[in-house]
């Protein structure tokens, strides 16, 4: 028996029973030939013989719910990276890009992931823009017309989470429940991916009635359980993987309904905590067995994804294998996908160097004047002290409550600096409105100095600029567009900590670590400004998404995001 590789002397981790046991695996054309436990017989000749040394061999990881721009690179670095990490399939929902290009950015990211060394399928996005004209403005939309395209693609496994919770479960039509239906119409084997924040009780019915029946998003142990007990399929990620879910999971042997995902991993994070491997760590440390974690992280995702030719150690399937040094820390020995060495830790990884992997109109798309100072004043015809909103900034989460705080008046324009407020901005970037902007405050552990600029805003990734003064605001501003996006943080005209996102104002081409220092850098500024969160900058980038509780910012203005509508600056 000739075959193109053998594993032989491995732990190797059987689904099945989900338990490891002593035995050798075989790879022919890519695929898994012998998965058995004792040792090879004499009959088998292989090209290349691997002595795994006694590791322990499980399949590659699948990550079945993500956004490749969160982590800022582009397609073909990220995926070189996650080998190191043992992930070799991943479900990747564009909808951050499609939200600057529409469907011109799916067909493009779709090619520029041809060349990654993993398996890049996606979900076709559902809500571009997430909510609608009315309170947000985006550089594409995605509607029936393109979904119905979308979904012949053969990399299509998922209609992609549908944020507009509100949409799903109000009475009448609207395009979020349309978009369901054509899923269910012209391909009802796809799952529909939710994201459903609060909602119990009969608004929970309601929405997986309508068909939506996943989630990933923050909920409390009660609001989890119902969500189990309606059928749900649970997708756990670092926020949400909490000490009660994971007992609860555990104690009702709950794993063929649950997974573990990564949704937002921003590139800093990536290089230095890990990836999914690091929510499989994090499953162990919090009572899942080794075996469990692995399951949730490989057989589990692809059966909910229809990935029947993967996820599993046995004949007939994919060979993407990882062998681990370490099965507790998921340190990662070797990756091989599709029976090819992805990784070697003993090799070390040497990151690949694409450039121009987009169409050139994607390094141009920061369409707007740079405002000056003057820009970032606030006028008020008010004689006196008013009342405004103001976003509030918490330390430990990304939801921002409402506040309402009195602002004096002082030459015709709100004084609100002496207020103890932020001035926040949002200026509309894609060229659809011509100097459309939103005007908002912060309050909480925003930035207390200086300011933060950032085109990497979502959903919409319209240009928001924060700040304690207009000039520090203009400055910050500035840099993103001539860098053609990114982020800048600016304390008395000088730049504290900058990184250049020019694919889209999302995206960098450059090698993951070196992104990730340019985080780093954000982030630290960020901090040194007085910002206060567990992930600045995912708390800043999400003070602009609209189907998150509880005020925010687009280009339209501040939304009360519960209601659904564009609410003034000053509380009459």
């Amino acid at each position: 028996m000739f075959v193109d590789l053998l594993i032989k002397n491995a732990k190797i981790f059987n689904s099945t029973y989900r338990k490891f046991y002593d035995g050798y695996l075989s790879v022919l054309d890519g695929r898994i030939y012998h998965a058995l436990s004792g040792e090879p017989p004499d009959h088998i000749e292989a090209k290349e013989v691997i002595d795994a040394g006694g590791r322990h061999v499980v399949p590659g990881l699948i990550d079945i719910h993500m956004h490749i721009e969160s982590s800022m690179v582009t397609p073909i670095p990220f995926g070189s990276y996650l080998c190191t990490r043992g992930v070799t399939t991943v479900v990747a929902e564009p909808h951050e890009i499609a939200n600057v290009k529409g469907m011109e950015a799916i067909r493009a990211m779709l090619k520029a992931g041809e060349g990654a060394d993993i398996d890049i399928f996606f979900g076709v996005s559902s809500s571009v823009p997430s909510t609608d004209e009315t309170l947000e403005t985006t550089g594409g939309v995605i509607g029936e017309a393109e979904l119905r395209e979308l979904l012949q693609e053969p990399t299509a496994v998922c209609l992609g989470e549908v944020m507009n919770t509100r949409a799903v479960i109000e009475a009448g039509d609207n395009p979020t429940k349309r978009m369901i239906r054509l899923t269910q119409e012209l391909a009802p084997h796809l799952p529909i991916e939710g994201h459903c924040p609060r909602i119990v009780g009969e608004d929970l019915v309601r929405y997986v009635y309508m068909g939506v029946d996943s989630t990933h998003t923050e909920h409390t142990l009660d609001e989890t359980a119902q969500r189990y007990f309606a059928g749900m399929f649970i997708e756990l990620q670092r926020k949400t993987l909490t000490p009660d879910i994971s007992a609860h999971v555990i104690e009702n042997d709950l794993f063929e309904m649950t997974a573990l995902v990564t949704d937002d991993v921003m590139t800093d994070r990536l290089v230095r905590e890990g990836h999914l491997e690091a929510i499989v760590v994090q499953a162990m440390e919090q009572g899942f067995t080794p075996e469990q974690a692995i399951y949730c992280a490989t057989a589990t995702p692809a059966t909910r994804m229809r990935l029947h030719d993967r996820g599993r150690l046995r004949p007939g399937l994919l060979a993407d294998i990882v062998i681990l040094d370490d099965l507790r820390r998921f340190q990662v020995h070797k990756t091989i996908k599709s029976g090819r060495l992805a990784y070697d830790a003993d090799v070390g990884y040497t990151p690949p160097l694409p450039k121009k992997t987009f169409p050139e109109s994607f390094y141009h798309t920061m369409q707007l004047i740079t405002p000056t100072a003057a820009d970032f004043t606030v006028p008020c015809e008010a004689p006196g002290p008013v009342k405004v909103r103001a976003i509030e900034v918490k330390p430990d989460r990304t939801q921002t409550p409402a506040q309402i705080v009195e602002v004096p008046v002082k030459d015709g324009k709100l004084d609100w600096q002496s207020a103890g407020l932020k001035l926040a901005l949002c200026f509309e970037r894609h060229g659809k409105t011509k100097g459309g902007r939103g005007v908002g405050f912060m309050t909480g552990t925003t930035i207390q100095r200086g300011a933060v600029a950032t085109s990497y805003a979502h959903d919409h990734h319209n240009l928001l600029v924060v700040g304690a003064n207009p000039a520090d605001m203009e400055q910050a501003a500035k840099w993103v567009i001539e860098a053609g996006g990114g982020m800048a943080c600016v304390e008395n005209g000088k730049l504290l900590g900058s990184v250049a996102l020019p694919v889209a104002g999302l995206l960098s081409e450059e090698p993951v670590t070196e992104v990730a220092a340019g985080i780093d850098a954000v982030t630290k500024a960020m901090e040194d400004l007085g910002y206060e969160n567990n992930c600045p900058i995912m708390s800043l980038c999400t003070t602009t998404l609209p189907v998150t509780p509880e005020l925010k910012l687009t280009d339209k203005g501040l939304v009360d995001v519960m209601n659904g509508k564009i609410v003034p600056l000053i509380v009459e």
